[in-house]
């Protein structure tokens, strides 16, 4: 995480507080503070990611306005404005930082406006939505229910978002492909390797893309996230989508942390289909420990990428021996999917013995 020193900004920061803090009162009916910027959506998205990691104690939000999209950092205590404008001014500039304006709103409403803000979200035949949108969503569609908190993967990044319709596709391709002969004698074998995973998803924050990968095609997936705060979101949210009997989340700082890291990630080895959405050099400095527990033909699924990073990241994974699949290019960032090749065809992704009960 960035910190930055207030010292550090251009003094023009400070003008763009406008007015002193906000008045508070006591109780559960205190106000609460809103940062706001209207902008366009593209401009917004991409905002609200940067925002997210810097004001880890505030909410932010981002919401369509008429022709406009808005983006809100959500306050619950009232904040020191001239340090907020210090540091957006050093996040995203002085002109963008001095169009924020500050609101007071009530805290009932600050809830309601965030919810707002995250409406359900469609990727193919997947569905991210949160808890006050379940009765929304189509019985056709994958739903996964995601709520807002402080762990990355709500489905309205243009990086997620790129990672599922990603999933979508590889899923429909493998259904296509003929089972052949077998098929009985490999199910068995699937059994005995129960404790294999099918999925890897590496930095998986909210646990979005296991819990996709997991449902949609009933397979198991290990997910992986440095933060400790996420392991436990990521836990939970599988156990909310009924995924908790297929989705291990651990917590490791890579994939060769330490040795007890390493041997976790080798032993549910190896992965047909990999996730990383992460930053390019994080995803460089994965291709070493990656590319061994990729199976044979198996899928490996980046982003986290500017248009600017994308190829960087390509030829790093290329000297490995992957080749580039599809690129999809979502509100400003980059999904890359990748494979080893084999033989014509990929192989299927291997569903393990499940009860239906799970």
């Amino acid at each position: 995480m960035l910190h930055m020193s207030k010292a550090s900004v251009d003094d023009d920061a400070a003008d763009l507080v406008s007015g002193g803090d906000p008045s508070t009162q006591d109780g559960s009916s205190a106000p609460a503070t809103v940062a706001r910027l209207v902008t366009d959506r593209g401009h917004a998205q991409r905002l609200a990611d940067l925002l997210a990691e810097q004001f880890e104690a505030a909410a932010v939000a981002t919401y369509e306005q008429g022709a406009h999209w808005c983006v809100d950092i959500h306050f619950a205590d009232p904040p020191d404005q001239a340090d907020v404008c210090a540091r957006l001014a050093a996040l995203v500039g002085n002109e963008t930082a001095r169009a924020f304006r500050f609101e007071t709103i009530a805290a009932r409403d600050w809830v309601a406006a965030s919810l707002a803000g995250l409406t359900p979200v469609e990727a193919g035949r997947f569905v991210v939505h949160g808890a006050h949108d379940r009765g929304r969503i189509p019985a056709n569609r994958i739903a996964i229910e995601i709520e807002a908190a402080l762990a990355f993967g709500t489905g309205h990044h243009g990086t997620t978002r790129g990672c599922l319709l990603a999933l979508d596709r590889l899923l429909k391709m493998q259904k296509r492909r003929p089972r052949g002969k077998g098929g009985a004698a490999r199910t068995r074998t699937r059994c005995r390797r129960a404790h294999r995973a099918a999925a890897l998803d590496i930095g998986t924050g909210s646990g979005v893309l296991a819990i996709a990968a997991a449902k949609a095609a009933r397979i198991r997936a290990l997910g992986s996230d440095i933060d400790p705060a996420a392991v436990r979101i990521a836990r939970e949210n599988a156990r909310r989508n009924g995924a908790g009997a297929l989705v291990e989340i651990t917590e490791a700082a890579g994939l060769a942390a330490s040795r007890l890291a390493a041997r976790r990630f080798a032993d549910r080895g190896p992965y047909p289909l990999v996730f990383a959405n992460i930053l390019l050099e994080p995803l460089k400095r994965l291709t070493i420990g990656l590319t061994p527990l990729l199976a044979p033909g198996g899928w490996v699924v980046l982003s986290g990428l500017l248009p600017a990073h994308a190829n960087a990241a390509l030829a790093a994974y290329r000297s490995h021996g992957l080749r580039l699949a599809r690129r999809i290019v979502l509100d400003g960032w980059v999904t890359l999917v990748l494979t080893r090749p084999q033989g014509v065809h990929p192989p299927r992704l291997p569903q393990t013995c499940v009860s239906r009960r799970s």
